[in-house]
């Protein structure tokens, strides 16, 4: 299981420049990914195109870009583009966002959502392949081709935890990005699931990737206070609602990573067993210790 970061998002002008320099010391640091999300900041892609082009080497992902306000045509392109930028190091993470997100703020119906993903894969995954697409779906149509260089391996992976989704993130994706799923479900529901539907469909074992809060720290009950207090409206969207609900866990505090270095590395390997490819830690402490023990593992 490789271990990467889940970057902070910059905030205020000199953002991209925070960007570039949290990249440059994870790429220094050895780890092999650093994560961005999409949300209302920065625009992840184009962020990533900017700062991400400035360091080599290291894997950069998005977790994720929101897919309803984009056609999944000018996605690709766009992607493409930036996966030219980084010299094809770019893991494409999208997701459907939350209904009070796409309804509430865009306006746009959300609808049946995994037909709305699957239709939006028959689009975009094979315009990042390079190839041509004629479709036609009950939401989305496109007849087009795209002549962006970038084309080739880009894993394109999808936030999956219902079961359709996770069917959708093996048998057409390249793989699932998580956030607040907790070790058990990710051991007795997600893993199995995306994993037999990439066999099934014949295809590579796909890419699971993990993320979730971590801090290393003996004062246990302080640190579970502080992950209640930094994630609290994770514990309020449905789709993580009840992922923490298979978990048993009232909410991210309980699935925050937190503990000695023998305590976390043994929910670490709980994760590697399961399946997990890879692990994107959020860190929320206030001290050097979670990076020394994350640095230790690689």
């Amino acid at each position: 299981m490789r271990i990467g970061l889940y970057l902070d998002e910059p905030q205020g002008p000199e953002a991209l420049g925070k960007l570039r320099d949290r990249i440059a010391r994870t790429a220094d640091e050895g780890f092999p990914s650093a994560w961005v999300s999409n949300i209302f900041g920065l625009d992840a892609l184009t962020a990533l195109a900017v700062a991400g082009s400035q360091v080599p080497g290291i894997e950069l992902g998005t977790a994720v870009v929101p897919t309803y306000p984009r056609h999944p045509a000018v996605l690709a392109q766009q992607a493409l583009t930036v996966n030219t930028a980084l010299g094809g190091r770019l893991a494409l993470g999208i997701g459907l966002s939350h209904q009070i997100v796409i309804e509430g703020m865009y306006g746009y119906s959300f609808d049946k959502p995994a037909r709305h993903m699957r239709e939006y894969l028959s689009v975009l995954v094979p315009l990042v392949r390079g190839e041509n697409v004629a479709f036609e779906g009950e939401t989305l149509t496109a007849k087009i081709g795209l002549s962006t260089p970038g084309t080739g391996d880009m894993p394109v992976l999808i936030a999956a935890l219902a079961p359709r989704m996770l069917k959708l993130a093996g048998e057409v994706a390249d793989g699932t990005v998580l956030w607040m799923t907790g070790p058990k479900t990710v051991t007795e529901h997600v893993a199995p699931a995306v994993t037999e539907a990439a066999r099934a469909a014949g295809r590579p074992a796909p890419r699971i990737v993990c993320g979730l809060p971590i801090c290393v720290t003996d004062d246990v009950e302080a640190a579970r206070a502080r992950a209640a207090e930094v994630y609290a409206v994770y514990g309020h969207l449905p789709s993580y609602r009840a992922m923490l609900d298979k978990e048993g866990a009232e909410g991210p505090a309980q699935v925050a990573l937190i503990g000695d270095e023998d305590t976390v590395g043994a929910q670490l390997e709980t994760l590697a067993k399961a399946g997990v490819t890879d692990f994107a830690a959020s860190e929320f402490g206030r001290d050097q210790r979670t990076r020394d023990f994350l640095k230790s593992l690689l």
